[in-house]
């Protein structure tokens, strides 16, 4: 009878290390250079006549049908930042930090900006 609580106690406490192990997401990001044929909702912004495309924290320009993945330009704005963005205080200013691109609230914007 106690082999059998042992097992069931065991048994148990594997089943819920396997539950937590699937709610783990490993977000894997493209390099620059990339080239995608397509964007999941991108915002279009436009920075000094060239259009860029931003979803998820990356940031893409257009090349024909495709997209290539680029560095963020700095001065350009956009009204919202991704949810994984961090944020840190650099010399007592307060920047968000998104898949190293770090960002400057100015109005209702927030603008790219060199640390």
């Amino acid at each position: 009878m106690k082999a059998l609580k042992t097992i069931l106690v065991a048994v148990a406490l594997l089943g819920t290390m396997a539950v937590s192990a699937q709610r783990t997401v490993v977000r894997v990001y493209p390099k620059h250079g990339t080239v995608v044929t397509t964007i999941k909702k991108p915002r279009v912004v436009v920075h000094k006549k060239t259009n860029f495309y931003f979803a998820d924290g990356v940031w893409y320009k257009a090349r024909g049908k495709r997209y290539v993945v680029c560095a963020a330009p700095v001065g350009i704005k956009v009204k919202r930042l991704p949810r994984t963005r961090t944020v840190v205080v650099v010399n007592g200013r307060k920047l968000y930090k998104s898949r190293g691109v770090w960002y400057k609230k100015s109005g209702r914007h927030y603008v790219v900006v060199n640390v």
